[in-house]
């Protein structure tokens, strides 16, 4: 009876608390409360944070791998490994982050994007942050070509696109490259607006701008259909991605499909976005998190962001000059692909210079070029380093 206890007692993971895994649980605590109290990115925050604070209760093992034999040519499963260990192959293999974009693409709206192509240019200027923090990754000498390129992929503010680079290049940083994104992504509205006012003028900020065109039905079945053609025919690796994207758009867009369009949007997404955020928090252990390549993380993705932001504003100054007028340069920083987050600061900025200034469909053209860039831009990063 009293070695039943002692073992019992010994059993518990109260006393194989080390300082790393308390500090860990105090991050996932910290998450937890901004998502929680402050409503930033619940829906992602909550998932990973909780994933956070699983995968650092000790003794719980929550990612351990399954232990194997081989007998007589027969592989037995010693012991199977913990539950987050199984969801996190999701991740690993690829799987989740092109379903997130499935669902992405049945809630989406290309009409304004098609309705104005020039939106494309705003979308690809936004990822000029991706480009640049990965040459300054390399730079500082703390990461690989391809950490260095899992890191940069965070200026695109695309949180499963972020993942599904990292998982392929560098899975050892997933977990800090996620909490990164998700992060960075969540403070949108306190990120871009100075950046926003920084680099534009009263003037600039209130240019009010004209109607966008009717786009037919014809345009939007066919527009998913040629971009996934394109980009598979010229960029391979981001098939995966875009193509998921773009038939989850046809699902919207066709009329004939609408289970699959409500499933889609709904009951997968939701899903997926449980078991994607979740493992994905459960990668940043104590030993993985707690590294001075963390804090290097965290610097260069929010340096990412704004370049980005910057990037899209100041091609969006450009078009205007160019064009003789009639271009808020304010659509430019919803070229990161945070949707719909990003064009709604565009107009929320926007309209306190003018309160009759409505740019939201303006911005929603910039801001889904934006995911279709990010997407393109990571599989271009994974054609040369993979």
């Amino acid at each position: 009876m009293y070695q039943a206890l002692a073992d019992f007692i010994g059993s518990m993971g109260l006393f194989s608390l080390t300082f790393g895994s308390v500090l860990m649980i105090g991050i996932a605590s910290l998450l937890l409360y901004l998502a929680i109290v402050k409503g930033f990115e619940p829906l992602l925050l909550v998932p990973i944070a909780f994933g956070v604070l699983l995968t650092n209760l000790p003794l719980a093992d929550m990612m351990a791998p399954p232990i194997l034999e081989i007998k007589e040519n027969i592989i037995h499963t010693v012991q199977p490994g913990g539950l987050m260990y199984y969801l996190f192959q999701g991740d690993n293999l690829g799987i989740f982050p092109p379903l997130i974009f499935l669902g992405v693409g049945a809630m989406t709206d290309f009409g304004p994007l098609i309705a104005n192509p020039k939106s494309l240019l705003l979308g690809a200027a936004a990822q000029l942050g991706i480009f640049i923090t990965f040459m300054g990754a390399i730079a500082s000498g703390l990461f690989t070509a391809q950490e260095a390129a899992s890191i940069g992929i965070i200026g695109g503010a695309d949180g499963p696109t972020a993942i599904f680079l990292a998982s392929r290049l560098a899975p050892h940083l997933l977990g800090s490259i996620a909490i990164a994104a998700y992060s960075y992504m969540a403070m949108v509205p306190i990120i871009q607006p100075p950046i926003m006012r920084l680099l534009t003028t009263k003037a600039e900020r209130a240019i009010k701008m004209t109607q966008l065109r009717n786009v037919s039905k014809r345009e939007k079945i066919l527009f998913p259909i040629v971009v996934t053609i394109i980009v598979a025919l010229i960029v391979p690796p981001a098939t995966s991605l875009v193509g998921m994207l773009m038939v989850g758009n046809l699902f919207r867009e066709c009329g004939v499909v609408g289970r699959l369009e409500d499933t889609a949007k709904n009951a997968l997404i939701n899903t997926i976005t449980i078991f994607l955020g979740m493992s994905v928090g459960a990668t940043a252990t104590a030993e993985n998190f707690l590294k001075i390549e963390t804090l290097a993380i965290l610097v260069l993705g929010i340096s990412a962001f704004a370049i980005g932001t910057a990037g899209g504003v100041l091609l969006a100054k450009l078009m205007n000059k160019m064009m003789g007028g009639g271009i808020n340069p304010l659509i430019g920083s919803a070229g990161v692909s945070a949707v719909p987050m990003a064009a709604r600061v565009s107009q929320v900025v926007g309209q306190k210079e003018d309160p009759s200034n409505f740019l939201l469909m303006h911005a929603m053209g910039p801001n889904v070029a934006g995911v279709i860039g990010s997407a393109v831009s990571a599989g271009v990063l994974l054609s040369l380093f993979k």
